[in-house]
């Protein structure tokens, strides 16, 4: 039986999941973000234990379908974006649908709807997220993260960037130095 479960983004939301389960003698196959794969059918006790559990850790039991594919479609682009070594060569779109096998347009059209926004700029804060990430690990320059990101050029990825955070990627990156020299001199 699989469970959707809405704000599973981390590592630490997974191991959260999975201790949950085990208290209530559920036994998992699979916890991904965003899904729980388990053995058994839930009774309605255990679901609502579950979900209640859940809540009181920030995470939601979904039961609806549209809440269900509206978290399936940005699990889908965080795992992408966030986890995966490299992003899909092909269209994000093409991708998406072929992924969760629904046409695209009607995901883009439900996603909208319910979020807000469309599919096209949760990627792309998405992506811009992950660039602040990249550029204060400091391991990457801004050319390999605009190629690790499938950037068309480092000025894409640039403009992109100031149009979301107001700031160009090296003033962002100037600002995380500041903030080491000034802790520093505490």
């Amino acid at each position: 039986m699989k469970l959707y479960i809405k704000y599973m983004v981390s590592q630490r939301c997974k191991m959260l999941v999975k201790e949950e389960l085990k208290l209530l003698g559920l036994h998992f196959v699979v916890v991904d973000l965003g899904t729980v794969e388990i053995l058994e059918d839930i009774t309605k006790e255990q679901h609502d234990l579950l979900k209640e559990n859940l809540k009181r850790s920030g995470l939601d039991l979904l039961d609806d379908k549209k809440s269900i594919l509206i978290e399936r479609v940005k699990n889908l682009i965080i795992e992408m974006i966030h986890y995966s070594d490299a992003l899909p060569n092909t269209n994000y779109s093409d991708y998406i649908s072929k992924e969760l096998d629904y046409d695209y347009t009607y995901l883009s059209n439900l996603f909208t709807e319910v979020k807000g926004i469309t599919i096209q700029q949760f990627i792309i804060f998405n992506k811009i997220e992950r660039v602040k990430e990249l550029l204060l690990y400091d391991e990457l320059n801004l050319t390999e993260i605009s190629y690790k990101l499938n950037y068309s050029s480092v000025a894409h990825l640039s403009n992109q960037f100031k149009k979301i955070t107001g700031l160009s990627p090296s003033f962002f990156k100037q600002l995380k130095l500041k903030r080491q020299e000034n802790l520093e001199n505490l």
